[in-house]
């Protein structure tokens, strides 16, 4: 059968994605590239904001009306609102987080339902990647935590980390077959090993010694576990393989709305990291997230998320406005008026585009190496990643992805850097 995947959410289901195609793949089927075109449409799905889960029922019900095509909903929606989604799609074969290795079997129309508890190791499954120069690899599934306004922990589990070996070995295949970029990805990066005796910092040298040109990013991880790992961290962080970029949530700049959210770390220790990270890697590129309006939160502790932000001035900020998620604490407890929410979020991020400015333009003269990762909006550009993953956009001939070329930083907006060749 011809298969079309259509994907919501973050890197690590963009990876369930390419690995429910490489299993397809493997099973004799093709990956469609319109859903137009395809015999069966898997919609792999998101939950964590209100919004987007609204865009996917919307979509589900427009992909209801095409009639003669198999309906496949998976991802987070598909594990933590199985009932939900068995209402909006009665006929449709529903896969969970935990069992993407049954999607062969939904397609053929042998597995009607799998969710619930799994440990598939997804580092060793096959793979069809969306960008032939960027590796995505999960390195564990799930989280620690039990934050009262998140419903991921509900579709991903506990923390079930992947053999540093089998890891090594994805990362070693993705070299040879000439990808030059590494995405370690999971719900918390800084929660790898935990429940197999290792840890973050161990598993990024083990890849570092794999033969080959190539540059690792870290995807996010909270601030309770980078703390307990902060000096073996930073250490991992100096080899020359790992880009210099460090997604680490903030949500609230207000103790008393960290406690409420149960994110079980201080506002000092988050200032602490961040410190620490820029002092001993100089140009490091600092990226958070902000939650707008969590029920407790009042003007005076908007107010001091305000000022952590102007004080600490993270390179890029996330910033979601709060939308109660079913079956979490939140979802529960009083919302703030949407005007309130609202005015919260506009300013937010009226003042992260401002510093977002100001740090770029401290890029301005740069000189240096850029590996080009993705083909740019106009013709002829492509935007590449320096040494700390910051997006520069280029002009050049004889330019292909997955090039390392010598640039000099000539612009800066906000959300990227302009350059020209030398």
């Amino acid at each position: 059968m011809k298969v079309f995947i259509e994907t919501y959410g973050c890197s690590a289901n963009v990876n369930d994605s390419e690995i429910m195609a490489g299993l397809l793949c493997k099973g004799g089927h093709s990956i469609a590239r319109t859903a137009e075109e395809a015999d069966a449409v898997i919609v792999n799905t998101c939950t964590v904001k209100g919004p987007t889960e609204a865009k996917i029922r919307n979509r589900i019900r427009q992909l209801r009306t095409d009639s003669g095509r198999m309906l496949v909903v998976a991802g987070c929606m598909a594990e933590a609102q199985t009932e939900t989604v068995r209402k909006l799609a009665p006929e449709a074969a529903i896969i969970g987080t935990h069992k993407i290795d049954e999607i062969a079997g939904a397609i053929e129309g042998r597995t009607a339902l799998a969710v619930g508890e799994g440990r598939v190791n997804k580092a060793a499954l096959p793979k069809v990647s969306v960008n032939s120069g960027i590796s995505i690899i999960q390195i564990n599934e799930g989280c620690l935590g039990a934050c009262s306004f998140c419903i991921t922990k509900l579709a991903r589990g506990n923390t079930f980390s992947y053999p540093m070996g089998t890891i090594r070995n994805s990362v070693e295949e993705a070299v040879k077959s000439g990808c030059r970029e590494i995405w370690l990805t999971s719900q918390d990066t800084g929660t790898y090993g935990l429940d197999r005796r290792a840890d973050l910092p161990r598993l990024l040298h083990e890849i570092c010694n794999v033969n080959g040109d190539f540059f690792i990013r870290v995807g996010m991880m909270n601030p309770t576990l980078a703390n307990h790992l902060l000096q073996p961290l930073i250490d991992a962080f100096k080899n020359g393989k790992v880009f210099k970029f460090l997604h680490i949530p903030l949500q609230a700049g207000s103790s008393k709305v960290l406690a409420a959210m149960k994110r079980g770390y201080t506002i000092e220790t988050f200032r602490k990291i961040v410190s620490d990270f820029r002092r001993q890697l100089p140009g490091v590129t600092i990226a958070t997230d902000i939650i707008c309006g969590f029920p407790t939160e009042t003007d005076e502790d908007f107010e001091e998320t305000i000022a952590v932000i102007e004080e600490v001035k993270p390179d890029v900020i996330n910033i979601s406005r709060f939308w109660p998620r079913p079956g979490t604490t939140a979802a529960g407890m009083r919302r703030l008026p949407d005007g309130v929410v609202m005015t919260r979020s506009r300013r937010a991020h009226h003042l992260a585009r401002r510093l977002a400015l100001e740090n770029n333009r401290q890029w301005l003269g740069w000189e240096g190496r850029i590996i080009l990762n993705e083909n740019g909006k106009k013709q002829g550009n492509f935007i590449g990643r320096n040494f700390a993953y910051k997006p520069v956009v280029v002009n050049g001939a004889g330019m292909a992805l997955g090039m390392e070329v010598p640039v000099r930083i000539i612009g800066a907006d906000a959300a990227w850097l302009m350059a020209e060749t030398v």
